[in-house]
């Protein structure tokens, strides 16, 4: 299908004009300051608009020009951006920049090669510079664009470099300096990375959609032809999601099928709101002691049965397994154990582990397998940020990552890393040290599937913009056909 760019952006722009525009653009609108649009689009890669927002505006209020921030140490400006993602590097390039820019005279360059020198600028930051600050012709290509443009099949490239150089081409260039500011607004509105709202788009009916599963509205009949989305997350503590809103990003995940892990809850303790989602039917399995361990389902498919526990006492009394079983499949929810404090339950973590293996192999005679959960080991270094200083610490020992060695080997394949080989990938970051906002975390959550059912995985990813928990969700789409 080939689009008309002109009319689809005549559309979007339609489509956005109630929506917020991104951060960098309405400080260009509110200042006319280059130097000001230099350092908020500095400070926003990897960031929510509403962080960026703030930490510039506290920033400004300090150091509103080069010569002010120059009187600042680094320390002082880590203080005053915090918490933005990377705060720490970013604080390093805005000390380092007064002095980089006195090599353009003190003032904010013009073009992208100039632009690139400078510290923690690339080519996102300097096309966006260039045709935000100085309104010179431009394409800057971020997630949003990047991902919308492929979806239009307007471009077909893997990466948002490859993108600007195939816009670069054929984009007229009386888009170049709004298709950013537009695509963004469109992006995080409504054509969505997560769920995309295409059943209220104004291009519905024109759109490629290529390689897009759009959200599922209440009484939506599957379509067979499309990957069933599986999510898996750990929530550490359902109650506690419960307050910040669990209903309403379920919704938004549009999940066929959730697990979710980490629930500290017993059936008596669980709202009726919280047990009966609309359009969903939930299954809980909950561990004997109050406030501990608990996994359970949401799902919008009905299962031929519903399996509780590996059937050994010793693992099922901390209500760590729940098994949907499907006429082609079974769906395995876990949370793996914690080896501990000083390794003291890492036997019982071995123990357990051999156990779920025997278990999955037993039931991937019958069907396929997938399983899902917090496995509670980075498998490889590339799965954490520090390896080298946690190889004697739980979720990296040798005897952990070993068995996770085992379980590959048995036929079972991690299916994240069929897709996405880059490192800084991770599904849980501490709670101290601001970890989350350095990406300073580990990858412990995972979808696995068996031999058999390995043909039918469509795609799978780390779902990192979703808050609430110490986790976020990984995600999977199955193809059943």
């Amino acid at each position: 299908m080939s689009i008309d760019i002109d009319i689809f952006l005549k559309i979007v722009s339609c489509e956005i004009k109630d929506k917020d525009v991104p951060v960098v653009d309405l400080i260009a609108v509110q200042t006319k300051d280059p130097f000001k649009v230099l350092v908020a689009t500095i400070l926003s890669a990897r960031t929510k608009d509403e962080t960026t927002a703030k930490a510039s505006a506290k920033l400004f209020r300090v150091a509103e020009d080069r010569k002010s921030l120059a009187n600042l140490s680094e320390e002082a400006i880590a203080k005053l951006i915090y918490p933005v993602s990377f705060y720490k590097n970013k604080a390093r390039y805005l000390k380092n920049l007064p002095s980089a820019l006195e090599n353009f005279g003190g003032k904010v360059p013009d073009t992208i090669a100039e632009l690139i020198t400078l510290p923690g600028v690339g080519r996102k930051t300097a096309n966006l510079v260039v045709s935000v600050a100085f309104q010179k012709p431009a394409i800057c290509v971020d997630t949003h664009v990047h991902r919308i443009m492929n979806i239009w099949k307007y471009v077909e490239t893997d990466t948002p470099l490859k993108t600007e150089m195939a816009l670069r081409k054929q984009l007229p260039g009386k888009h170049w300096l709004g298709v950013n500011s537009i695509l963004v607004a469109f992006g995080q509105s409504i054509c969505r990375p997560v769920s995309p709202h295409c059943d209220i788009c104004a291009l519905q009916n024109s759109c490629p959609q290529d390689g897009v599963r759009p959200r599922k509205t209440p009484g939506q009949k599957l379509d067979k032809n499309q990957p069933l989305k599986f999510i898996s997350w750990n929530v550490n503590g359902i109650r506690a999601l419960e307050k910040k809103g669990f209903k309403d990003i379920l919704q938004d995940l549009d999940a066929d099928v959730i697990g979710i892990q980490e629930t500290k809850a017993q059936p008596d303790q669980l709202s009726e709101e919280l047990k009966n989602i609309e359009g969903y039917t939930s299954y809980w399995h909950s561990a004997e002691k109050k406030g501990y361990s608990g996994v359970a389902f949401y799902t919008r498919l009905t299962p031929l049965a519903v399996h509780e526990g590996l059937g050994n006492e010793e693992f099922d009394r901390e209500g760590r397994v729940l098994t949907l079983e499907f006429k082609n499949y079974y769906l395995i929810n876990i949370y793996f154990p914690n080896s501990g404090d000083k390794l003291k339950r890492l036997d019982f973590k071995l123990r357990f582990n051999d156990t779920l293996l025997a278990f999955a192999q037993k039931l991937g005679v019958r069907k396929e397998v997938i399983l899902c959960g917090d496995f509670n080991v980075a498998h490889k270094e590339i799965d954490l940020k520090n390896p080298k200083n946690n190889i004697k610490n739980a979720g990296f020992t040798p005897e952990e990552r070993a068995w996770m060695d085992s379980f590959i080997e048995a036929g079972f394949t991690d299916t994240f890393r069929t897709y996405n080989q880059e490192p800084e990938q991770y599904s849980w970051w501490s709670y101290r040290f601001n970890a989350r906002a350095k990406n300073v975390g580990w990858r412990i959550d995972y979808f696995c599937v068996n031999q058999s059912a390995r043909k039918k995985v469509h795609n799978a990813a780390i779902l990192q913009e979703i808050t609430g928990s110490d986790h976020c969700p990984v995600q999977l789409e199955y193809l059943d056909q």
